[in-house]
């Protein structure tokens, strides 16, 4: 069975809490928060003001940049400010507040359940439409899907690999996704197949999915140029890199991206949107993610309206358990503990929340690294992360870009495997934000010598 080349670890993947559990509808809030910035890129510029009435489906902020994203309103109701806003980590920003008002609809979105099979689009039509919804990757970057089905010039796409790994533990919502709206994802497969104009797709999942691979496999032997391909077992499979090394043997090299090798990756609940904004004309207003942990009353997956605030899915699912230590968004190796959930909403990036207790929380006491190449053995990007942590300690910002830090995923196998119990990624995301920005300072600075 096939998986990638580099590096690897193998965490309990702990989804029986919430797997099998059928997407569950949650209810409307009363009152709506939408950040203006839901993805990588530019931020998007609001086209509504205080006191406007919007629809289900309306443009509440146009895209600000190439590499942005539209967010179109996700409730019906009256805007009531355009103000500032913090997430759960402390970032600031702004949000639009929108007062909810019944759950009214603009007229030409599809509501039914009739699967719409054809699309009679052109390529152009279809990423045009792509981007009129706001999608952007569902996997947990968020980057603008539109912006991946524009090639760069001399750069062409061979295959499509869709991401059905969902290798975080404790998540199951994309795993239910296939296993509920297999049908629907593989008509979006064939939209983005007929975007790119390629003849190949491939569908990896894991096989701890095998209900997943079995559904998906039947449905993909009835199209042309579609096959589902079983995984091995290995963190982090579901990493875009990774997961073109396990199903078409390519490395992607350093810096670049997957368009280098022939290749565009799209998550499964991408896809779904995709399905969603072009047959139905419906723009991305939601999402299902997972609610979960060994303690929570009401463990599963639910689909949950954009701008929903936290506070009001966790009651739904039962509310906070007791001893609660910490509550990640998304799952243990790439989320983040929340520093707050007051006024902090459901958006396009929050795959899920997992409430762990104080026990499982504690986190051992730091000891001094002890050489042991643990962390090199199993970074999947190949990088020296005990190295790159200690250049950040001294704030050595150009050897940390020539040991290439911008290559690091954030996906926390370094300190999984430390048995010094290394706080290796507290020091290497700090790192990397600081070289990024030197990187973008330097490229603003080269074109405005250009100009």
């Amino acid at each position: 069975m096939r998986t990638f080349h580099i590096g690897g670890v193998h965490p309990r993947d702990n989804k029986q809490f919430s797997a099998l559990q059928r997407i569950t509808e949650c209810p409307l809030p009363k009152q709506a928060i939408i950040p203006l910035v839901q993805h990588i890129g530019a931020p998007t510029q609001p086209v509504v003001e205080a006191g406007a009435k919007v629809k289900v489906g309306e443009l509440l902020a146009k895209a600000g940049g190439f590499v942005s994203a539209n967010i179109c309103s996700p409730v019906s109701g009256t805007v009531t400010k355009i103000g500032e806003w913090k997430d759960a980590w402390g970032a600031p920003g702004q949000a639009i507040y929108i007062d909810v008002e019944g759950d009214e609809w603009l007229p030409e979105i599809d509501r039914s359940d009739k699967l719409e099979n054809q699309c009679t689009l052109e390529p152009k039509a279809i990423i045009d439409k792509i981007a009129a919804a706001g999608i952007v990757g569902l996997g947990g970057a968020c980057f603008p899907t539109h912006v991946k089905l524009l090639p760069p010039p001399g750069k062409k796409a061979e295959v499509l690999i869709v991401n059905g790994v969902e290798c975080e533990p404790y998540l199951t919502c994309d795993h239910q996704l296939m296993l509920e709206h297999g049908e629907e994802i593989i008509v979006g497969i064939k939209i983005l197949m007929k975007a790119l104009q390629v003849d190949r797709a491939i569908i990896g999942i894991e096989n701890n999915k095998p209900d997943a691979i079995e559904h998906m496999t039947k449905l993909a032997n009835a199209q042309l140029g579609i096959e589902v391909m079983p995984l091995k077992l290995r963190y982090p499979q579901g990493g875009e890199k990774q997961l073109i090394d396990a199903c078409i043997g390519r490395q992607v090299p350093s810096g670049a991206l997957p368009i280098e090798v022939g290749a565009v990756v799209d998550n499964v609940a991408t896809v779904f949107a995709i399905y969603e904004a072009v047959q139905k004309n419906k723009p991305l207003i939601s999402r299902v993610m997972t609610v979960t942990g060994k303690n929570v009353a009401k463990p599963g997956n639910y689909s949950v309206r954009f701008g929903t605030p936290i506070e009001q899915v966790i009651e739904f699912a039962g509310g906070i358990p007791m001893n609660t230590g910490k509550i990640i968004g998304g799952g243990p190796m790439m989320g983040r503990a929340m520093d707050h959930i007051e006024d902090m909403p459901a958006y396009k990036r929050l795959s899920g929340l997992l409430f762990l207790d104080a026990a499982e929380c504690e986190r051992a006491e730091e000891e001094n690294c002890i050489r042991c190449g643990k962390c090199v053995q199993a970074c999947p990007m190949g990088l020296e992360p005990y190295l790159l942590s200690r250049l950040q300690e001294l704030e050595m910002w150009d050897e940390l870009e020539k040991h290439d830090i911008m290559d690091c995923i954030d996906c926390g196998c370094c300190v999984f495997t430390c048995p010094a119990h290394r706080r290796l990624l507290d020091h290497i995301r700090p790192g990397k934000a600081k070289v990024g920005s030197i990187l973008r300072e330097r490229a603003a600075a080269a074109a405005a010598e250009k100009k």
